[in-house]
């Protein structure tokens, strides 16, 4: 089984989006179940993701937990029932038959990884981003490009750390190069744009680039907040919709 799991905080206008391509798009071939980990929202996502589920007669888990992406990814993580467990961001969407490349990965030997993954923007500079998520380089990983895994393995490295409110799935995607147990599946991952729209493709880019230094250079989590709360925070306070360093 494939538990996907999707972390949600005020995802209002894109989580039905998002629950009709998953029902739309994997291959039928698996036992699967999507668990989503609502953070406290109050833009009515929780009634949006009961009501898709009761129309489409899909099972639909719907947790709740203390708001922070690594928290709730691993509430997800131990409620869920899979032996393979797919972190997904609720403005990502995978490939057709994603669930299929991810069994035959394991399969394969590799116990961990992702997709490829291009925006929905036609800006020269994400699209050149994009692409770059073909090569199997550490800087090019984030968690926009959505992340599979073993519950053995994920429970081994110890899960998300749970210090960390920003570059959560880079710390853990560090562990799994060290370990050489990170493999990028050939296949594309569409993700929104929408925080470049906000701030600026530049401008944006720059703060990523400076985060992901900061880290290089030993920041630790706090540090790292601060700087993405002084540089990077949506007004309203919704989500972090971007991690990739440097790409994203």
């Amino acid at each position: 089984m494939i538990s996907i799991i999707i972390p949600v905080l005020n995802e209002a206008a894109t989580i039905e989006k998002l629950l009709t391509h998953l029902s739309e798009n994997i291959s039928g071939e698996n036992e699967w179940e999507i668990i989503l980990v609502d953070g406290g929202s109050i833009d009515g996502s929780p009634k949006i993701i009961k009501d898709f589920a009761e129309a489409r007669s899909i099972s639909v888990q719907l947790i709740t937990s203390e708001k922070g992406r690594a928290k709730q990814m691993n509430k997800g993580a131990r409620k869920a029932s899979g032996e393979i467990l797919y972190f997904l961001h609720a403005d990502s969407f995978p490939p057709k038959n994603f669930d299929q490349y991810i069994v035959s990965e394991i399969e394969k030997g590799n116990p961990a990884g992702c997709f490829r993954m291009k925006f929905d923007s036609n800006h020269w500079w994400l699209q050149l981003a994009g692409w770059l998520t073909k090569f199997n380089w550490r800087a090019c990983r984030g968690g926009d490009q959505s992340q599979f895994i073993t519950k053995e393995l994920f429970e081994e490295i110890g899960g998300f750390d749970e210090t960390y409110i920003i570059y959560e799935d880079n710390i853990l995607i560090n562990e799994l190069y060290k370990r050489k147990k990170f493999i990028v599946i050939p296949k594309w991952i569409t993700t929104s744009a929408r925080l470049y729209k906000q701030k600026g493709v530049w401008n944006l880019q720059y703060h990523f680039w400076a985060i992901y230094v900061k880290r290089w250079m030993g920041a630790d989590a706090d540090e790292l907040y601060n700087y993405y709360l002084k540089n990077i925070k949506e007004v309203n306070a919704t989500k972090f919709s971007g991690q990739n360093f440097p790409g994203k």
